[in-house]
This record gives C-alpha cells, structure tokens and sequence, in this order.
C-alpha cells in the first residue's frame, strides 16, 4: 500500500498555529485555473507511448507539475488545446490566470508557469502526429 506523505509548500507561523499548503493543493489550484481558459479542452497526462492521454477533472492536478520553496513557486502545466484555438493567446492566459489564482489563493510568489501544449482535440477527437 501506497503511503500518501504530506509535503509542506508554506508554513506560515500566526499567532494561532501554523498553516501548512500540500504540494497537491497547488497543482489542483493550478490545474482549475488552466482548464477555465477558452480553447483549453482538458489537461493532459503526458506521453504515454506515444499516445497523449486526456485526463477528466478528478485528475487535474496529473497534469501540473510545480517546484515549490518557501516563498515561490515554478509551474508546468501539461494541456490539450481544441483545434482552431491560437495556441500563443490560449498559453498566454494559461500563464495569467493560473499565476493569478495560486498567488491569491496560497500567498506563493509564481515565478514562472511553463505551459506544455500535448495535443489538439477535434470535434471529440484528438489529433496526433
């Protein structure tokens, strides 16, 4: 059995206690911010033998990765973009609103948000090279 650990992204101290941001709720706040922009038809997997795999949005945070420290935070997202979309303004908005969302939601200073384009769906259908 598979242990899920705990990783601190933050730990600010208050006059209370401490409040502690897993790494994972960094990649779902990234991951719902990518998939709100226009022309964005899902997050994506990866390459998985050469096929790109689509995931729903119980997987978001599959296809974001981040390197998190004290204070910052770099992003990769992983995206399938519908046909027809211009990829530069769709990865444009990716970068805005996704560094918009965790900086507001987690107080972490996004220092960069690299956006992977994985494929183009058409009509329901992914196309492939």
């Amino acid at each position: 059995m598979e242990e899920k650990k705990e990783i601190v992204v933050q730990q600010e101290q208050t006059g209370l206690g401490s409040i502690r941001i897993a790494d994972e709720v960094v990649r779902i706040i990234a991951g719902l911010a990518a998939t709100e922009v226009p022309g964005v038809a899902g997050m994506s997997g990866g390459i998985v033998g050469g096929i790109t795999e689509m995931l729903g949005r119980k997987n978001l945070s599959k296809g974001v990765k981040v390197d998190v420290g004290e204070k910052e935070a770099a992003i990769d997202i992983f995206v399938v973009i519908e046909y027809g979309s211009k990829i530069p303004e769709v990865a444009s908005q990716i970068q805005q609103k996704v560094k918009k969302a965790v900086q507001e939601m987690t107080g972490l200073n996004v220092v960069e948000v690299n956006v992977n384009i994985q494929g183009v769906t058409f009509s329901g259908t992914e196309v492939k090279e």
